[in-house]
């Protein structure tokens, strides 16, 4: 049985594949990308956000006309505004965030570029981000672009995701299988 992660991954995952076959015989990648991270920048910075493109309770033309008038006001393009104003109309906004996670990284793939999820306690300095991509790049073989997240709860630590493979280095993570093995003992 599909969970609902993965359900949302192959609704987001045809969306994105479509945007991005449109967007190539455009000659529009790089551009629509932006747009699309721009978005992304808008729903992590606004929780209100967040809850109106997973809400159940508002209609479809209330969602496309609120994305809209944002979309209008961040001076979001073409291709990416019809995008967004066709999830709505479908009653798939919800999947918008794991949309412009997966046209990313077909824009990635074909940069030729591997995207590696990082997950860090507090935002990466310059330097970090630097020295995290040149190690991913030599463990991998290929360009690495990091799609940083902020995430308090792991207190400290990274947590490392590239394709498949995971890398859990988190405070979080290390102080569980303490209490775990603690546990073991007593």
């Amino acid at each position: 049985m599909a969970t609902s992660s993965s359900i949302v991954a192959q609704i987001a995952g045809r969306y994105a594949s479509a945007l991005f076959d449109l967007s190539r015989q455009g000659n529009a990648i790089g551009p629509v990308e932006g747009d699309l991270i721009r978005i992304a920048a808008l729903i992590d910075e606004s929780p209100d956000l967040g809850r109106f493109l997973r809400s159940p309770i508002r209609k479809r033309d209330e969602q496309e006309r609120g994305m809209t008038a944002l979309l209008s006001r961040a001076g979001i393009g073409p291709y990416a505004s019809n995008f967004v104003r066709l999830l709505a109309r479908n009653g798939r906004l919800f999947a918008l965030p794991a949309a412009i996670s997966a046209f990313r990284a077909l824009a990635a793939k074909n940069r030729g570029e591997v995207t590696a999820n990082v997950v860090s306690a507090e935002p990466l300095t310059a330097a970090q981000d630097a020295q995290l991509k040149a190690e991913l790049s030599r463990l991998i073989g290929a360009t690495v672009v990091i799609d940083a997240k902020v995430d308090q709860s792991l207190l400290g630590g990274l947590v490392v995701r590239v394709g498949s493979r995971q890398i859990d280095g988190s405070l979080k993570t290390k102080l569980d299988r303490l209490a775990v093995a603690m546990k073991g003992i007593a």
